[in-house]
């Protein structure tokens, strides 16, 4: 089975931070989520890839660019559901590999 790449807890969470960043000066935050919210989404794109990718860069965009919506850990959370899903898999395979019956 082919094993997917998980980005490390640690750069999700610093990038979740640096989008939460802008909310320590007032009126520049806003303006500067305009910036972050395309870069911040092609970095999601480009760390989880494939459909999680698509999707959460998408809804990654929208939240940065939403006033207000900053606090939500986008990152974090697709890491998270990332993590879930590859271990589901895992245990999948390994049933269905257990399974298999040999017969002489």
């Amino acid at each position: 089975m082919e094993r997917r790449f998980t980005p490390a807890l640690w750069t999700c969470v610093v990038m979740d931070l640096i989008g939460c960043a802008s909310y320590t000066v007032p009126v520049l935050g806003e303006v500067s989520d305009v910036i972050w919210a395309p870069i911040s989404a092609i970095i999601f794109y480009r760390m989880f890839g494939s459909s999680l990718g698509a999707f959460g860069s998408v809804f990654n965009f929208m939240e940065e660019l939403f006033p207000g919506l900053d606090f939500i850990p986008t990152f974090t959370l697709s890491w998270v559901v990332r993590r879930i899903t590859q271990s589901i898999r895992e245990r999948k395979t390994a049933e269905m590999q257990s399974s298999r019956v040999i017969v002489p």
